[in-house]
């Protein structure tokens, strides 16, 4: 009788090999997915090694493409960012890797998948609801979710002892005290030292940016393109150097920015599962897309509308984050965003210089924006006496306020005493 067959999740680290391994004894056949969403990897080691251990065979999947094209973009079009500050680069990976993970499932005859997340993060939930919405009648082996799994390792220690009795190969750099993770958008840090947020991350945690204290003295200065909201095109303007293609323009604005120190973020943020945790993030080329695009979009959009459409991207954002891309409230909120867009076409000049963006000038084929009737030098066809009953008409409800209440008076609520000016 054949053996089960499982698809793993396999990183090439000493959680997944070590899964890998546990697996096999579990009497499963294992195919080792690894997904290149640009993250820097000896893919070849990584399959010679699973194949030591007795993978029957790994499956590399290159998704750097796919990835910028159906995920990255698509969030710089909606205007995506989670909790006003992280831009989402771990957790639009997620569905993209899930996807190709699902592919080669179907493909290879896997009824299960294993990945190696453990129980506190958001990954685990993000892979398995991406999973289950593609396929609902995959099964899960989640390791670190198992009782049978976490009564035998308890940690790295344990780990490291399982990889030594079975020679699975283990690097001899030293661990560093803090883990990672990287794609083409971004890379991300938490955990070891960083769980303390009252301790800076040292400098050298960093590998997409340099220090803003040590970034070139000469801004670059680049025009990016705008098509419905979609970045199509990117010049910088001192060289002329001309990217069209979505992996070539983050390549880019990557390492420009990147050389200026833009895009670097140190937080806490609410997970999904109820934790509060403390990330480090470099996300340096779509920092600098973010910034523009909002810029052209206000010039573009009507207020209203746009008020709107930041709410549903926020909404959007927390379903990106707790791993509810392929659900139908999300293909929902994205076609309702995608729809705002459509008048956001036109060209935005950036300035980057040491760890800030600048939109400089913007143009755009449709905008809102009427210079005579916005300009200080002459009325237009705006009536500066129609002012004066707009006024009148706001100041009702305030004054009304004043005539049962009285006048407020905001400064006793802001007054500070020694005391409440020392940390408790």
């Amino acid at each position: 009788m054949s053996k089960e067959k499982v698809l793993l999740a396999y990183s090439g680290g000493l959680d997944t090999s070590c899964i890998l391994k546990w697996l096999l004894e579990q009497d499963y056949e294992v195919i080792c997915f690894m997904a290149d969403v640009g993250q820097t990897e000896d893919f070849a080691a990584a399959r010679e090694k699973a194949l030591k251990i007795g993978a029957s065979d790994v499956v590399v999947k290159d998704m750097k493409d796919f990835f910028v094209e159906k995920f990255v973009w698509p969030a710089v079009q909606m205007g995506l960012i989670y909790e006003d500050r992280y831009l989402l680069g771990t957790s639009l990976a997620r569905p993209c890797i899930s996807k190709g993970l699902m592919d080669v499932a179907a493909q290879r005859g896997c009824g299960f998948i294993s990945h190696g997340a453990t129980g506190k993060g958001n990954d685990q939930i993000r892979f398995e609801l991406s999973c289950f919405a593609l396929n609902p009648s995959i099964r899960v082996i989640a390791p670190w979710r198992m009782e049978t799994f976490c009564q035998r390792f308890q940690g790295r220690s344990d780990l490291l002892e399982y990889a030594k009795r079975f020679n699975i190969p283990v690097s001899a750099t030293p661990k560093a005290p803090w883990s990672m993770d990287a794609n083409i958008m971004h890379i991300s840090y938490e955990s070891g030292i960083l769980e303390d947020p009252s301790v800076a991350a040292p400098e050298e945690i960093y590998q997409l940016t340099q220090s803003p204290t040590r970034a070139p003295d000469a801004p670059t200065v680049a025009e990016i393109v705008f098509k419905a909201g979609l970045p199509v095109r990117v010049t910088e303007l001192v060289s002329g150097r001309t990217m069209e293609k979505p992996l070539d323009i983050l390549t880019f604005l990557n390492k420009v920015g990147g050389d200026h120190g833009v895009g670097r973020i140190d937080i806490v943020e609410n997970r999904y599962i109820g934790l509060k945790s403390r990330g480090v993030y470099e996300t340096p080329g779509v920092t600098v897309l973010h910034c523009a695009h909002r810029d052209l979009e206000i010039y573009c959009l009507d207020r209203e509308v746009l008020r709107v459409k930041k709410y549903l991207a926020d909404r959007m954002a927390d379903y990106v984050y707790n791993g509810y891309w392929y659900a139908p409230e999300a293909e929902y909120v994205r076609k309702c965003i995608i729809e705002s867009q459509k008048h956001v076409s036109g060209k935005v000049v950036v300035e980057m210089y040491k760890g800030h963006v600048m939109v400089t000038s913007r143009e755009a084929i449709n905008s809102l924006y009427n210079q005579e009737l916005a300009s200080m030098e002459v009325h237009g066809n705006f009536s500066p006496y129609s002012s004066t009953g707009f006024i009148e008409i706001n100041a009702v409800r305030l004054r009304e306020h004043h005539r049962v209440f009285g006048t407020a008076n905001m400064t006793k609520h802001f007054s500070r005493t020694e005391s409440d000016m020392k940390l408790i």
